[in-house]
């Protein structure tokens, strides 16, 4: 009860000194008093300061008693002979100064409730300053924006030192105006470029706050519209690049392609990766990422580089050469194991692929299955199967009639071009071992080969995200055949019939 009552007896002397500030010009030191409020230990106190100030400062800029133009320094306009007015609103605009540098620095408060509240007053702020500028147009019909004031908001945003996403959830929505996606684009441009010149070193939390941030930027179809924005315009002119819709993709590249020159954390790249062909490559305006890594990254990236040559006519003669060279036998066992062959089936599904080519993947693919798992096996039989379903052309991998016999294989593993691997030469002997194999279940998949391929293909899609654990889960629920005798005269007793050397001399007890 006492912190309650302590709270409602700031509230009330805040209102008071509002009040007084906004009666009288008289009144005007009656800010100090606030401002030192925001910078009380008490978050009940921040809080009713915040929107105190909030209000104060609102009014103040719709009622145009905040200095329009260049800020001079307080002391030179305080020792000059201006009139009283002018003091007033230049001293009061550096007081409003003071509370967005403070109000900045509570958007990394340790209580929710302040930042959120903070970075609710400086979206105000941002609002009614585009509304009622403090700048002075270059010309008339110039577009305006507060880009400094934003700045700070978005500076705040993206903390080298801790976690925003629940604060940047809150940002979100204010990304749904046309004009506040187009600066807060171009505001991450900057504090990028600032952040990585002031660190060494840049802390992980910022690279996270920044990915979050960027990931949440979604371009419309449609050109920016007047309703849209979130500084209200009666109407927009064709001179503002935030009016269009291509100056907006403009920016859109140029935020991913700022963030992506960096050296990110390694769970931030498989980030990225997974989104980047639905949510980044599709809006930029010349797509020319480049998404070469190894490992489980290559893998993440595989659909991204797919849709730069399929869709935007990229120039990437090697890229089943570098398909092929991540097929090894770690891929059996990757995390993303069941995203690859998803792709790669994508990948290989069209009928204008060299035979050479597929019966490379094919041998390579039966190459692996020597040594690989069960439930990796119950996958990648039938993806040979299919490939060899669609190109007919590589059948000579199974029923050679007349071709010569093979003392050896001709097909060279250690090959890195596919072209050069001398596949088609070979034969699938690989599948015919597997016929043989311990596991029921893969001794069954390898001999569909036997069968004739013209069946259609089968969907390996429900066997993608096949586990060990499935298997034995499966295994266990099977029933066997009745159990059969094996001795026509039952047992009776554990050590030997009745009259036996070994029942007269031993017991049960």
């Amino acid at each position: 009860m006492e912190r309650e009552s302590g709270a409602a007896g700031a509230r009330r002397a805040l209102g008071r000194r509002l009040e007084a500030v906004l009666a009288s010009r008289s009144e005007a030191n009656a800010v100090f008093d606030i401002l030192a409020v925001l910078q009380s230990e008490d978050q009940e106190e921040i809080q009713e300061a915040v929107r105190t100030c909030s209000r104060l400062f609102g009014a103040l800029l719709e009622r145009g008693e905040l200095f329009v133009g260049q800020l001079p320094s307080e002391e030179m306009v305080m020792t000059g002979s201006k009139g009283a007015m002018r003091k007033y609103r230049v001293w009061m605009r550096h007081r409003y100064h003071s509370c967005r540098s403070r109000l900045g620095e509570l958007l990394g408060h340790p209580s929710f409730q302040v930042k959120e509240l903070a970075l609710g007053t400086l979206m105000k702020f941002v609002q009614l300053e585009g509304a009622h500028p403090l700048e002075k147009p270059k010309w008339e019909g110039n577009y305006l924006f507060p880009q400094d004031l934003f700045k700070l908001v978005v500076g705040g945003l993206l903390s080298p030192e801790e976690d925003q996403s629940l604060l940047l959830s809150q940002f979100r929505e204010y990304l749904d105006h046309d004009d506040i996606r187009y600066h807060a684009m171009r505001a991450a441009v900057d504090t990028v470029a600032r952040v990585t010149g002031q660190h060494p070193e840049v802390p992980p939390a910022f690279w996270n706050n920044a990915f979050t941030l960027l990931s949440s930027v979604s371009l419309p179809r449609r050109e920016p519209t007047a309703s849209s924005f979130y500084v209200k315009r009666a109407e927009l002119s064709d001179t503002w690049k935030v009016a269009h819709l291509k100056e907006h993709r403009k920016a859109f590249q140029a935020m991913w392609l700022n963030f992506l020159k960096h050296k990110l954390p390694l769970s931030l790249y498989k980030k990225v990766l997974v989104i980047v062909h639905d949510a980044i490559l599709p809006q930029l305006a010349q797509p020319r990422l480049c998404l070469s890594a190894g490992g489980a990254l290559s893998l993440l990236a595989l659909n991204g580089l797919f849709i730069l040559i399929h869709k935007h006519n990229l120039e990437y003669p090697d890229f089943y050469r570098k398909l092929y060279g991540l097929l090894d036998p770690s891929v059996f066992h990757v995390k993303y194991r069941a995203r690859f062959f998803h792709l790669a089936d994508l990948f290989l599904s069209s009928s204008h692929l060299p035979a050479y080519l597929v019966a490379a993947f094919a041998k390579r693919l039966a190459r692996l299955a020597l040594t690989a798992p069960p439930e990796a096996l119950l996958m990648v039989l039938p993806f040979i199967c299919n490939l060899l379903r669609r190109h007919p052309a590589c059948r000579v991998l199974v029923h050679r009639p007349h071709g010569p016999e093979l003392d050896a294989d001709p097909y060279d593993p250690g090959e890195e071009d596919p072209a050069q691997s001398r596949a088609l030469e070979s034969s699938l002997w690989e599948l015919q071992a597997l016929q043989r194999h311990y596991h029921p279940e893969v001794s069954k998949a390898a001999s569909v080969i036997n069968q004739a391929l013209s069946v259609p293909e089968v969907s390996i899609a429900p066997l993608l995200e096949l586990t060990a654990y499935e298997i034995f889960e499966r295994d266990l629920k099977k029933k066997g055949p009745e159990p059969v005798p094996l001795e026509f005269l039952p047992a009776q007793g554990l050590l030997g019939r009745p009259g036996d050397v070994c029942a007269q001399h031993f017991t049960l007890s």
